[in-house]
C-alpha cells in the first residue's frame, strides 16, 4: 500500500509526531501452540534452544502456555484454540554459535533449513514442535553491531 494511503484509498491524516512518546523496542514476540502442550514447548525452547522459563504472571497462568528469555529476547507462547503454526511469519533469533545450535537442532529432530544467504549473517529455520518456523541467524559482520542495522 502506497504510504500516506489507507485501505480504503483515501489520503491518511497525518499526525504531528510527539520525539517524547513513540516505541522504543519490542518487549516480547508471541507465538500460538495448541493447549496442553507445554511439555513440548519447554524440551524444545529450553532444553534445545537454551532459552530460560520466564513464570507467567498468575493472572495470566491460567491461560496456559509458557514464557522464554534469552538475552534480550523475551518469547511467549499462547494457547490458541484454533492453531495454525506459523510457516511464514517468525521470530529471527540472534545466537552464538550457530554451527552448534544448529546440530543440536539436528540431533533434537529438528533439522536445520538452509535458506537465501542474507548479508552480514549465517542463518538456518527450524520448526518448533507445533510447525511454527524460527530463524536462528549469527552476525558475521566484523563490524560493531547497533541497532539501526536491524531497521536500515
Amino acid at each position: 500500500m502506497p504510504e500516506g494511503r489507507t485501505s480504503n484509498s483515501e489520503p491518511s491524516r497525518r499526525v504531528q509526531r510527539d520525539p517524547a512518546c513513540g516505541i522504543v523496542g519490542i518487549d516480547h514476540v508471541q507465538l500460538a501452540m495448541p493447549a496442553g502442550e507445554e511439555p513440548r514447548a519447554r524440551a524444545f525452547y529450553a532444553d534445545v534452544l537454551g532459552l530460560v522459563e520466564e513464570a507467567k504472571p498468575p493472572n495470566l497462568a491460567t491461560r496456559g502456555g509458557v514464557w522464554f528469555r534469552g538475552g534480550s529476547c523475551r518469547l511467549h507462547l499462547g494457547i490458541e484454540a484454533d492453531f495454525r503454526p506459523a510457516r511464514k511469519a517468525h521470530p529471527a533469533l540472534l545466537v552464538e554459535d550457530l554451527a552448534a545450535l544448529a546440530e543440536r537442532c539436528r540431533a533434537a529432530g529438528y533439522p536445520p533449513v538452509i535458506d537465501e544467504p542474507l548479508e552480514g549473517f549465517d542463518r538456518v529455520y527450524v520448526f518448533d514442535p507445533f510447525g511454527n518456523r524460527i530463524e536462528l541467524l549469527e552476525r558475521i559482520s566484523t563490524e560493531p553491531a547497533n541497532e539501526e542495522d536491524f531497521f536500515a
